[in-house]
Formats: C-alpha cells, sequence, structure tokens
C-alpha cells in the first residue's frame, strides 16, 4: 500500500510517500511545495491545490494522511493554516482516497516513541527507518513520519471504526 503523508503548512508542505508491506516499510518519494510568498492567498492556496494533484498524479498513493495542526497563538496564522489544511485534505478526497489525520503527538510517538520529541529528533528516526530516503528537510521528515504513522495505526483505525459501525 503507497501511503501519502501530508505535512501541511502555507509557507512550506512537506510531503511523502512511503510504501507499507506487513510489517516493513519503503521509502518511495519526498518533496516540498512552496507557494509564492508575494501571492494573494487565493492564488497560494490555489498553487497547493495544483501542486498536491501533481503529487497524486506522479506517485499514485492508495491513501492518504494529514498532520493536525496545533493551537497558534496568532489567529491569523493559525485562519490561514487552516485553509491551507482544508485544501490539502479535500485535494486527495477529491481524488477518491480515504484520508487520515492524526495529531503531532501521536504522529512523533509512532516515530521516535515520545509524543513530545523535537523535530530533530524526528529526522533522525525518520533517516534511520527509511535510509533510502537520504538528505531530507524537516518538513519532509514530518510529512514521511505522518506516512509511517498511519502505517502503524491506519489499518487499526479502520477495523475500529468498522468494528463500532456494526454494534
Amino acid at each position: 500500500m503507497l501511503i501519502l503523508g501530508i505535512d501541511p503548512g502555507l509557507q512550506k508542505t512537506g510531503w511523502g510517500i512511503v510504501e507499507s508491506c506487513g510489517n516493513s516499510l519503503r521509502f518511495r518519494g519526498c518533496g516540498l511545495i512552496k507557494p509564492p510568498k508575494d501571492g494573494s492567498l487565493a492564488g497560494r492556496l490555489a498553487y497547493l491545490h495544483k501542486s498536491m494533484i501533481a503529487v497524486l498524479d506522479t506517485h499514485r498513493p492508495d491513501c492518504a494522511a494529514v498532520e493536525e495542526t496545533f493551537v497558534n497563538m496568532n489567529a491569523l496564522s493559525a485562519l490561514r493554516l487552516g485553509q491551507a489544511r482544508g485544501v490539502l485534505l479535500a485535494v486527495p478526497a477529491l481524488q477518491g482516497l480515504e484520508v487520515a489525520e492524526y495529531p503531532a503527538n501521536k504522529v512523533k510517538k509512532s516515530v521516535v516513541g515520545a509524543g513530545h520529541a523535537s523535530k530533530d529528533q524526528v529526522q533522525h528516526m525518520v533517516k534511520r527507518l527509511l535510509p533510502a530516503c537520504g538528505p531530507i528537510g524537516p518538513d519532509e521528515a514530518d510529512a514521511l513520519a505522518v506516512a509511517i504513522c498511519h502505517a502503524h495505526y491506519g489499518q487499526w483505525n479502520k477495523m475500529t471504526t468498522q468494528g463500532l459501525a456494526q454494534l
């Protein structure tokens, strides 16, 4: 199963593709989407949309997972990040993919073993778990960590949701 992990951002959005085969994980690709900083908000959101469609068309993942955002003290920044997240949640869903969401602490715990791990720790562990990824930045590492988290929890979430629906 090919899993697309997304670390949403309006300035930089990280994306990563991981192949999950049983208990093994394989790196398949990652990158950054950087909307132009001088563009309008609508133009930047459109750039995210168009770029994420290109990622989906190129890599053809089976599902997607997006990191939930923490509460930001700056209301305007939080609102804009929420708008970017909306685009990044909608694009894979519009392509027919199941889209899961995971809190940052759960992502960190699934990769590092501690929910309050630093970005450096996440980046280090992603490189250890997926050595084929080579040199990556923190946003790409976070996106790959989201995909790894979904590889660990996605099947469990699906089974428990189906089980609850049958009750």
